[in-house]
């Protein structure tokens, strides 16, 4: 076995990946602190090929060292705006015939693993704050809340995390 070298993991450039096929995903991230944490989502949903990121209100926009180091290029390939309300862009959404699914432990949240998502099913995914979590307003407008199963002492995982594990498992179940 040796590890393969970058020209032979046949990615596509900017270019193809803007004209790629995406699944009609957008991850909202609703206030998050960290840019590192912005960045690194850029970077997983590159990987999964999905449609857009909206940053919502304090979340950090590119440019930014943080947001550079970590997603490596996916700012460029990965298409985002910025919006200070996230009401506004929760309704637009659902007028779009998005489901709006807020990944956040409630008391009606549904586990990842039973989650039952239609291949032609367009997902508006939002990400909470690093202490908070998801917000009121946006937890309001949610058609359904999703939550991840853990089976150790902590209650929750880096907001990044939480991101690449439930983007592998919409881009799995969609692709499928």
């Amino acid at each position: 076995m040796r590890k393969l070298k970058l020209q032979e993991l046949n990615r596509l450039d900017v270019e193809g990946y803007k004209a790629s096929a995406k699944v009609s995903v957008v991850v909202i991230l609703d206030n998050i602190r960290s840019a590192i944490n912005v960045g690194s989502v850029f970077r997983s949903s590159d990987a999964f090929a999905i449609e857009r990121i909206i940053l919502v209100g304090f979340t950090a926009t590119p440019p930014s060292r943080e947001i550079t180091k970590t997603a490596i290029g996916a700012t460029s390939s990965v298409d985002w705006t910025h919006v200070d309300d996230i009401t506004d862009t929760l309704l637009q959404l659902k007028r779009n015939g998005y489901t709006i699914t807020s990944i956040e432990q409630t008391d009606s949240s549904v586990s990842l693993l039973d989650w039952d998502i239609k291949p032609d099913q367009k997902l508006a995914i939002v990400m909470g704050n690093e202490v908070d979590g998801v917000s009121d307003e946006a937890l309001a407008l949610s058609d359904v809340a999703i939550e991840i199963p853990q089976y150790g002492t902590k209650h929750s995982l880096n907001v990044s995390v939480c991101t690449g594990v439930v983007l592998w498992e919409v881009s799995r179940k969609l692709r499928s």
